[in-house]
This record gives C-alpha cells, structure tokens and sequence, in this order.
C-alpha cells in the first residue's frame, strides 16, 4: 500500500491547487532562464548574420555595437587587398524611428553592399534587394508587409522582401537597406543644417563613410594573424569573430543577465520555502496517523518515505505544470524566449533537490512523534 498516494487521492483537490499554484511560480523561473537565453541570442544575431571572420573598425573602439565606430568607406578596397580575405563589404548601423500606422515604429538599419557581405542571412518571404536605390528586406517582427512602404529621412522605401529572427540586442527590429541609401540616411544633414556647415566652411565632407568593414577569410586563415596585419594601421582596429560575440555577450546583456540570474535565484529560494511549508503544513495535520503508523510498528523509514514521495510528486507535478504554461505562451512575450533542452532538464533536477531539502522540515516533525499520541482523544 502507497501511503503517499492515498493520503494525496484523500485531498485531492487541495493537492492539484497547490501544485498549480507552485506550476504558476515554475514557469516564471522558465520564462527569467528564456528570456535570459532569448537576450544573449539577440545580442548575437546582427553580429552573426554577415557569417564573416573578422571586423575591422575605428582605432580604439570596440566595434560598431558596443562603441560608435566611423571609418572611410575605401578601406574596404584595402582590406579586400590583404592576402587571406576572399570577400570584403562596408556596413553601417543605426537606429531610427518613423510613423507608421499613426504611432512609431523604432527600426535598427542596416546598410549593406549588396554583392558583399552584410546582407540578410535569408529571405524568408518575397525577394532580396535589387535596385540600388528605395528598396527595403524588414525583420517579420516590425509587422511590415510586402510591398508596404514606409518613410525614412527625407526617402520612401518598399518593402520587398521580409526576413525573420533579425533584431538587435534592445530588441528593435532590424531593416536591411543598401549602403548609399543608409549612408545618405545616417551621414546626410537636413538642408537648415547643410547650410550652416557650408556657412562654416565644413560642408563639402565626403558621405562615404561607414561603420565597419566586414572580411571573409580563406578556410586555413587564421583570423588572429589577419587581425594583427590590419591593426599595424594605427588608424584601425581589427576583431575577430569570436572576440566580437564575447564583447556582445559579456559588455551588451551582462547587467540583463546578472539581474535575471538574481531574480531567477530569488524565485527558486521562494519556491523552497513555499514547498516545505506546503509539506510541514501536510504533516502536521496527519501527526495522529503517523503516531498510528508507529504505534502499528511501522519503521521510520516507511513514513519518510512517504513524506519524501509527496514532496517529490508536489515538485514535479508543479514542474510539468510550469514548463506546459511556458512552452504555450512564449510565443506572446515581446522579446524572444528561448528554452533549451538543456536549461529545462537543469531547472528539473534543481526542483528535485529543493523537493528533497524542502522535505527536511516535515521529515523532522514526524519523527519526533510520540506512538502514545495515537492513544490520545
């Protein structure tokens, strides 16, 4: 006979609430341990959509994400040039707003060459760019559709093909347009503020300027060597790849992940202490059947068990109960939430041993239990 089972079937109702209300608590830790996930995959995602090995930038900075980067559009020649690099383009990066549907819409554009590296990864609806001039591929998030136009500085631009999962590590959605476009966009005063610069004898200052340059290098090529040939250019820095995604994952979402960590860490400490109150609560109120039980000649070990059982079975039912929430609704969050197999399986076995210590406390109440009390009124 499972006393666990029968004394959790003979308040069954009560049991199922709390496990809901525990499932409830669950998927916010999911969705903290997603979110988490979903920042750093979106810091990474503009940064991984060129597929290229190394970005050269402005001297002393960081790259055109953590630190503005402004560097003349002609070093892409140069670069092109360096023996390892079979394909290099020019890039720029900004972040606009525009009307749109009677509200804003807050856009992250990117300018690209467009027989070069730095466009969209894919298209996942109508076409990529053609024509040089006006024509836009938009994240589907921006909720833009094909054909839609929209304005952008002083320019109208039509959407013709739509891309998907491309957005910048703020969440904004990004916008592919190409280079002269985005330069006339980002470098190109108003005509009030022309006129002052001409009046100041600084307005004749060339547009062909970019953020970064982007190189492909052979498969053998060792991106560190490259990176060391272009920094011999004092004006330059050059970063690989791979130190690139760790500036975005250590620099742009430290703070966001620190906060997220402690928050999740709170929520499972919270969901320790509900869960052996929950328990003490249930073995307090069965103390004269378990002096019953002793009095019979059952063995500690038995009731234990039996505590242990029902923690567990609180524990895992209220897990399956959070992940099935979380896994339903995530689609509906603002910013992306990513659940790994492996995060979910964690949080799992972290539920498992905060049942087992949670237990602790009604596991000592019943042990302490005179059998004489089983004799009492």
């Amino acid at each position: 006979m499972n006393l666990a089972y029968r004394d959790i079937r003979h308040n069954l109702g009560r049991f199922l609430l709390t496990c809901m209300g525990l499932g409830l608590l669950l998927s916010v830790v999911l969705a903290m341990i997603g979110i988490y996930r979903g920042l750093v995959v979106d810091a990474l995602t503009i940064a991984r959509a060129p597929a290229v090995d190394l970005w050269v930038v402005e001297a002393n900075t960081r790259g055109p994400f953590a630190e503005a980067s402004r560097i003349p559009g002609d070093i892409r020649e140069a670069v092109a040039r360096i023996a390892d690099v079979t394909a290099a383009g020019s890039i720029t990066y900004q972040t606009v707003e525009t009307e749109y549907q009677g509200g804003k819409l807050r856009l992250y554009v990117i300018g690209y060459e467009l027989t070069r590296p730095g466009g969209p990864p894919e298209i996942v609806e109508g076409r990529d760019i053609a024509r040089s001039h006006y024509e836009m591929v938009a994240d589907r998030s921006t909720g833009l559709t094909l054909g839609e136009r929209v304005q952008l500085g002083r320019n109208t631009f039509t959407v013709v093909g739509l891309t998907r999962h491309q957005v910048n590590s703020g969440g904004d959605p990004a916008i592919y347009i190409t280079l002269p476009d985005a330069q006339k966009l980002q470098f190109d005063l108003a005509p009030p503020a022309a006129r002052v610069q001409l009046a100041r004898g600084s307005g004749g200052a060339s547009l062909d300027t970019v953020n970064a340059v982007v190189a492909r290098l052979h498969p053998n090529a060792s991106p560190d060597a490259t990176a060391e040939t272009i920094q011999r250019w004092k004006h330059l820095a050059a970063i690989t790849q791979e130190a690139q995604e760790v500036i975005l994952s250590r620099s742009l979402v430290d703070r966001a992940r620190r906060q997220i960590g402690l928050f999740t860490s709170l929520l499972l400490a919270v969901s320790a202490v509900i869960i052996a109150l929950i328990i003490f609560t249930m073995t307090m109120e069965k103390l004269k059947q378990i002096a019953t039980l002793k009095l019979i000649g059952a063995s500690d070990r038995t009731i234990v068990g039996m505590i242990v059982q029902q923690a567990l079975a609180l524990g895992l039912i209220g897990f399956a109960i959070g992940a099935a929430i979380i896994v339903n609704i995530k689609d509906y969050f603002p910013r992306r939430v990513i659940l790994e197999p492996d995060n979910v399986a964690v949080l799992g076995l972290i539920v498992i041993a905060v049942c087992l210590l949670a237990s602790g406390l009604g596991v000592r109440a019943a042990l302490r239990v005179d059998p004489a009390t089983a004799l009492g009124g």
